[in-house]
């Protein structure tokens, strides 16, 4: 189901007639500065932004971060065009079947998936750690921030294109979008669903999660699971979903983005779960903290080791003695 994207956006449950008919074309030069393009890269400004911001409480420099961005942000836009271009490999093909490569590189064209970006990201994000000497899961909480933040702008790019919308329906809060000059759709704002899923996951990792964390990677637990389960929900109204390359699965085709997120909570959950058990409590076993007591001069691995052995003799039940 496609809208056109020349036509007024609408929420007639919540604002009567009133009526918001944004171009998509931000300045009209060449292939035109779209608005999606300026509003992803707001997001990705202001993820920077208060990734440097928070930089210090996980060990990581402002310049540290600066240089990550230098990689992360080409090979992410590429990985969000190569998994796009995959499940959607017919829509490039040419009549005799062989590939139009062009049209496969013509991001200005549209066709992005946030989860590509993810996984280039994640890859990116391990090379780089190895290389810097820094522990993947202390740069990986830092950047989750800086994800959900990037995700929750973007998706208004999606709201300017009328697209990303979900079926048809009938409550308070629908949006009408236009399929031509004289019919209309009354849609789930699916792309509101996950800006406002992402603002939550946000403040509840800066609220709460990284108020407790004791294992560096907690943070990123929480965003694959919070994430996946909004995605999972979201992606299930979504009328544009990429596809599993036609396998179905109880008569039904398989949403990719519903597999992996799946996939992805449950993987979370259980590296979480090991996790906790290793460091149930205290803050010994970060990266900041190894790295502050480094510089105050203190055998930081060291004392690292001994609040770990102190952790499992507590944890251990006490020796009975032999019976004769």
């Amino acid at each position: 189901m496609y809208a056109r994207n020349d036509m007024p956006i609408s929420f007639p449950g919540l604002f009567g007639d009133w009526e918001f008919n944004p171009s998509v074309v931000a300045i009209d030069i060449g292939n035109g500065v779209r608005w999606y393009g300026i509003i992803i890269c707001l997001g990705l400004v202001l993820a920077v932004l208060f990734c440097c911001r928070r930089a210090k409480d996980y060990g990581i420099t402002e310049e540290t971060v600066y240089d990550m961005m230098i990689w992360q942000i080409p090979l992410c836009i590429i990985g969000a065009r190569i998994y796009y271009v995959v499940f959607y490999l017919d829509f490039y093909r040419r009549a005799d079947g062989s590939l139009d490569w062009g049209a496969m590189a013509a991001i200005w064209d549209g066709g992005l998936a946030i989860y590509g970006a993810v996984i280039a990201a994640y890859i990116v994000l391990q090379i780089f750690c190895k290389r810097k000497k820094i522990p993947f899961g202390a740069f990986a909480d830092l950047g989750v921030m800086g994800l959900l933040i990037g995700q929750a702008v973007g998706r208004w790019g999606n709201f300017v294109n009328r697209e990303a919308f979900g079926g048809e329906t009938t409550l308070p809060w629908r949006m009408r979008l236009w399929t031509s000059s004289t019919e209309y759709i009354e849609v789930h704002p699916t792309f509101l669903y996950e800006s406002l899923w992402n603002l939550v996951g946000l403040l509840l990792i800066v609220f709460v999660v990284s108020k407790i964390r004791t294992f560096d990677g907690e943070n990123t637990c929480f965003y694959f699971i919070w994430y996946g389960l909004g995605r999972t929900w979201i992606e299930g109204l979504r009328t544009d979903s990429l596809y599993l390359f036609g396998w179905q699965l109880f008569g039904q085709p398989i949403r990719v983005s519903q597999l992996l997120s799946l996939v992805l909570v449950l993987a979370a959950a259980v590296v979480l779960v090991v996790n906790k058990r290793r460091h149930p409590r205290g803050r010994d076993a970060l990266y900041v903290t190894k790295k502050a007591a480094l510089a105050a001069g203190e055998p930081a691995a060291e004392a690292a080791e001994i609040a770990e052995s102190q952790e499992s003799s507590a944890a251990e039940p006490p020796e009975e003695p032999d019976e004769r």
